[in-house]
């Protein structure tokens, strides 16, 4: 193998640069050129491809988001001509292999392209945290350092004016960060897409957090669950002269996943972009790289596109205890 290329993919994390960087000079390292693709799959598809060396990933290390760009592509998702058309362009530009950064949707299609028999490496990179394979991945840490500040932030006007706050987060398939920033910020009722209850129930642990003695009240609830911000608010809304008192929402959106990228985000990054280019440049394929029981490791891609994430319950049953 003597050329790699790099894409990532899906929706930006914090870190994806550092991983980007790692994988260019621990190439360089191992006498691999490295290659960048433009815009995710779409950039596989157009052959948008620039050569990376290491001064060229010189100032990313600090940066958020991707400087490679990245977009979400139905055209691969949908169509195998268009997944055998980038393996077209791929071999083509004499590019060996393939490293894939990104979540669920991006290791799906690093997936396709390797059954599809081209060499690919993924990296778990998600603020959701949702991606099978690994612990933790690429961004969570600094996704959830945002909300912590924000919940802190938000605690300061609830507990002066005496208010209910509920505050929205990431998680579209998975409740991880509503379920930690509920933990670590100190919230008295959370709702996700797997524990997604309603409003009234919203309403009356709030109420109990009152009756406690707290001087405020705080939800967390992610843009993902069926009773979301908007539903809660509804409800509320509907109900405030019944409920007596007013609730607040603040919905943090794409704040979170911008920014630069935490110490341990850096950390990780650099570790799992290594071990890719490792990986690819011994012959390994079809593999995700990621981060279990504190070491790095290997999980088919086939078997990560198959599989769930489960939340480990012992933190649902923390909260439980700590929100009383």
């Amino acid at each position: 193998m003597k050329r790699i290329a790099v894409v990532t993919s899906g929706g930006d994390a914090p870190g994806m640069n550092a991983a980007v960087r790692a994988v260019v000079r621990i190439g360089t390292d191992m006498g691999l050129e490295s290659i960048g693709v433009r815009n995710g799959y779409e950039g596989l598809i157009g052959a948008d491809f620039i050569r990376l060396n290491n001064r060229d990933v010189s100032e990313i290390l600090h940066l958020g988001g991707t400087f490679l760009g990245t977009a979400r592509s139905r055209e691969f998702e949908e169509s195998e001509e268009a997944r055998r058309q980038c393996i077209e362009n791929l071999r083509r530009d004499g590019i060996d292999g393939l490293i894939v950064i990104g979540g669920n949707g991006s290791q799906a299609g690093a997936n396709a392209l390797h059954r599809l028999g081209f060499p690919v490496v993924g990296v778990a990179s998600t603020v959701d945290n949702d991606l099978y394979g690994s612990d933790i991945t690429i961004g969570v840490d600094t996704a959830l350092d945002i909300i912590i500040e924000s919940i802190d932030r938000i605690r300061t006007t609830a507990e002066s004016h005496h208010r209910a706050f509920l505050i929205e987060v990431m998680g579209k398939t998975s409740g991880y960060l509503a379920l930690a920033a509920g933990i670590a910020g100190g919230a008295d009722v959370i709702v996700t897409p797997e524990f997604d209850i309603g409003p009234a129930e919203v309403r009356q642990q709030l109420a109990a957090a009152h009756a406690r003695g707290k001087r405020y009240a705080m939800a967390v609830v992610t843009d993902g669950a069926h009773n979301n911000a908007q539903r809660c608010m509804e409800y509320f809304k509907a109900r405030q002269n019944e409920i007596g008192y007013e609730l607040r929402v603040t919905i943090l959106g794409h704040v979170q996943r911008g920014g630069s990228p935490t110490s341990f985000d850096r950390i990780l990054a650099s570790r799992l972009g290594a071990a890719a280019v490792e990986l690819i440049g011994s012959g390994g394929s079809g593999q995700l790289v990621g981060w279990i029981d504190g070491a790095i490791a290997h999980t088919p891609l086939d078997e990560v596109a198959a599989s769930r994430k489960v939340i480990d319950p012992g933190m649902w049953k923390l909260l439980g205890v700590l929100a009383k």
